[in-house]
């Protein structure tokens, strides 16, 4: 009998509690709020960008980027509304040029020359970077940060001498090759496979990066020189602006999952490009028409992609052939993949602004619309501390590790 008034009373007891009580209902964020949450983490937090082509763009046309521009991509004003405050510049060098001696290491010197110039020219705006400690400094200050990355080691020129040179001009990463192979190692454009990965030259390349801190982007390379560069690096491995081939069947260019989690498995990070064609499979297709009708065009009228006759053909063709444009969720799918088999700790953003212009997607035409990729992560379920690992804390994980390996010969 005392058992079952004991069991009536805690009855009771639980019947109480439940109404005095209650359990926290979730409130739920207005569409409004949360878009306000996602500018407002956008300027709280470092955004870094790992791949941003304005030194190339402002070589072809200087502009002041200092106020708004008509063209481009990436401007001061635009940057600011974004929340964009560590764009990685690019030194951007085409792959052409390494087969004439010196022109490489010439225009990487002069690029270089470019950015340090923006920053002497708009000291209350602009600042270099060669650490995250940088960035950290420059961000509280107000100031935009330019760290810089070289995109293609042709300018290294088969010299190891020259890494330590742009170094020292503060070159933090590089793409060892871009569209053709190179002394370096193949690229995932050329089926040429002149190294089957990496050159002998090549694996000196990447231990002489690992000696000097300055991290090895695995965007441009082909699967093998992926594997391998993995395999041989004594630190993690970025890429600075790939995104994930499951959504792109066939474009070698994107890095398809078993590299993803070998890269993720040494502490690494895909840092997710921006362009549809490399988003969407639709758009990809396009695209993949487009580069080869180009490609014959140029061999049959004997050009090199660069040259203004080549460019005009293709602003041309691609005024008759648009290729079709995805949108910012798309973003998000990528980012989503990542961090479902690699986790959230090796996914990154890496535009590609300024070098994939006419593709970028709807809700992120240009750096000022960053936080409609923030909001949408928001809508996914992405928590604050989720989000600052994506925008800067994964890559400066990277590149101190990076910085601890060099530390260490």
């Amino acid at each position: 009998m005392k058992i079952l008034q004991s069991f009536f009373l805690f009855l009771g007891f639980l019947v109480l509690s439940s109404f005095t009580n209650p359990k926290p209902k979730k409130v739920k964020i207005s569409d409004e709020d949360l878009r306000k949450k996602a500018d407002r983490l956008a300027h709280k937090y470092i955004m870094v960008d790992g791949h941003v082509d304005l030194p190339y763009r402002l070589h072809d046309k200087m502009e002041d980027v200092s106020v708004q521009t008509q063209s481009g991509d990436f401007d001061y004003v635009r940057a600011k509304k974004g929340g964009l405050s560590a764009p990685f510049m690019s030194i951007y060098v085409p792959a052409d040029l390494q087969r004439k001696k010196g022109f490489s290491k010439a225009l990487a010197d002069s690029l270089i020359d470019l950015v340090e110039n923006l920053t002497k020219q708009h000291p209350n705006k602009f600042a270099l970077a060669k650490s995250p400690e940088d960035i950290e400094k420059n961000f509280k200050k107000g100031l935009i940060s330019f760290p810089m990355g070289m995109e293609n080691g042709s300018p290294v020129e088969s010299n190891l001498a020259n890494l330590k040179h742009f170094y020292d001009r503060g070159i933090r990463y590089i793409t060892l090759c871009h569209g053709e192979d190179n002394f370096i190692c193949d690229t995932s454009y050329d089926t040429t496979n002149t190294w089957r990965g990496l050159s002998p030259i090549g694996r000196q390349v990447v231990r002489e990066m690992n000696r000097l801190g300055i991290m090895l982007d695995c965007s441009h390379i082909s699967d093998n020189t992926f594997e391998q560069v993995i395999a041989l690096s004594k630190a993690p491995v970025m890429a600075s602006h790939s995104s994930c081939r499951k959504f792109t069947p066939g474009f070698i260019r994107n890095a398809p999952d078993d590299l993803i989690k070998k890269l993720a498995a040494k502490g690494g990070v895909v840092m997710i490009n921006y362009s549809s064609m490399f988003l969407d499979s639709a758009s990809n297709k396009a695209y993949e028409i487009k580069r080869l009708h180009l490609r014959q065009w140029q061999k049959e009228h004997n050009l090199v992609a660069d040259a203004p006759a080549a460019k005009a053909y293709e602003d041309e063709y691609s005024k008759k052939h648009p290729i079709p444009l995805t949108n910012v969720d798309k973003v998000a799918d990528h980012i989503d993949h990542i961090v479902k088999i690699a986790g959230i700790n090796h996914v990154g953003l890496g535009s590609d602004f300024e070098g994939v212009g006419p593709t970028l997607p709807e809700g992120l035409k240009d750096c000022s619309q960053m936080p409609n990729l923030i909001y949408v992560l928001l809508k996914r379920g992405y928590k604050e501390e989720d989000i600052t690992k994506i925008c800067y804390q994964n890559i400066f994980r990277v590149w101190r590790e990076t910085a601890k390996v060099a530390a260490s010969f």
